[in-house]
């Protein structure tokens, strides 16, 4: 018997498609994505920061291709890097057939700015040549001017109306190899428009809010949508969209999978909020540790609890456990059972000690 099935989230089938060599949807793993912020044609640091986004935990990375000088460099790019590339094309349906030939993975089209249907069968006819699959990123801002004049404003019915249009005009091609999001910055429409979206078709899904805003209220808004959707078993795929460093992007992709046990990389720590009850101060040896502990990938779950009140129990539920207590004796936690006494002064470094054990144990 599972006596936990209020953690049991059970995801909608959808079919599987390929970016490079990411399988997305079906069952494989939720993916996280960024994008890059650098000019595509400043070669070398867009390939840095590439580069950083796959140590940070990336899968999947998207570049702007808004002339031919961004969608040549995809050949150099893409040489010197080890991510599959989504190439992020609006309004110039000729850079998407370019990206295809230069190298990149994925071809993101705007069915708001694209342009006729000929122009689109002429993209698809590129991505099947160069084996890319292709997503539909339908956006409340940048609706087709039709769907807007029959609704009058963004609302669920006119994203999936925009997107099911081309799903429709991809099928009769006979091209499958696609995903689809219907992003908004308003949380509630774009959670409206994925579950109406989910209901009509068994496409790959990627999630978002877009243009969200900065590191702490964009992380709040992305956590919001993207964790209710994800809570309903939709999505395969997630990007959260932050005005801050990309890294940001994926470190927060990786929380909201965390937090709801669908993928883990990295230190978990669960911590209080601390109170006149610490035994140790909480926030600063948290905040150390995080900074300590970044560069582990492996999923190890730990509990910083300044006080007796609940630091037992939630020891029991992580591989390792600090329990705060009087005169200086907090109490350390191997997998739930007491290991040993530490004083304050030597929390950090015995943590950082025993999580790298931890890890070697692991990976062995």
């Amino acid at each position: 018997m599972n006596i936990r099935p209020h953690r049991k989230i059970v995801r909608k089938k959808t079919r599987k498609i390929t970016v490079g060599n990411v399988t997305v949807g079906g069952d494989s793993k939720i993916s996280v994505q960024s994008m890059t912020n650098t000019l595509t044609t400043e070669v070398k640091n867009t390939i840095n920061q590439i580069n950083q986004l796959e140590e940070a935990g990336a899968d999947i990375v998207r570049v702007s291709c808004p002339d031919t000088s961004s969608t040549k460099a995809l050949k150099e790019i893409k040489k010197n890097t080890n991510l599959p590339i989504v190439a992020d094309v609006h309004f110039h349906y000729q850079r998407a057939i370019e990206a295809a030939k230069n190298g990149a993975a994925c071809l993101r089209i705007n069915p708001g700015n694209i342009g006729s249907k000929d122009r689109v069968i002429d993209v698809l006819k590129a991505a099947k040549d160069f084996n890319c699959s292709v997503r539909i990123g339908v956006n409340a801002g940048s609706l087709d001017k039709i769907i807007l004049e029959k609704y009058k404003e963004p609302c669920p019915d006119a994203l999936v109306e925009s997107a099911m249009y081309n799903v429709k005009l991809f099928e009769d091609n006979q091209f499958h190899n696609f995903k689809i999001s219907v992003k908004s910055s308003d949380v509630l429409l774009s959670i409206k428009s994925y579950e109406k979206l989910s209901n009509l078709c068994d496409y790959p899904l990627h999630l978002g809010i877009t243009e969200a805003g900065g590191l702490q209220s964009g992380s709040i808004k992305s956590s919001i949508g993207i964790g209710h959707l994800l809570m309903k078993g939709i999505g395969d795929t997630i990007r959260v969209s932050l005005s801050a460093d990309p890294i940001e992007e994926i470190k927060t992709g990786f929380d909201i999978l965390k937090s709801l046990d669908l993928r883990a990389r990295g230190v978990q720590i669960i911590s209080c909020p601390s109170c006149a009850r610490q035994a140790f101060p909480v926030i600063e040896t948290v905040k150390i540790l995080e900074d300590k502990l970044a560069h582990i990938k492996t999923p190890i779950k730990l509990s910083i609890i300044g006080c007796v009140v609940n630091g037992p129990g939630e020891a029991s539920q992580t591989e390792i456990g600090l329990t705060g207590g009087g005169n200086d004796n907090n109490l350390l936690y191997l997998s739930g059972i007491p290991h040993k006494k530490i004083p304050n002064k030597n929390i950090i470094n015995q943590i950082v000690e025993l999580v790298e054990q931890k890890v070697k144990e692991i990976n062995k």
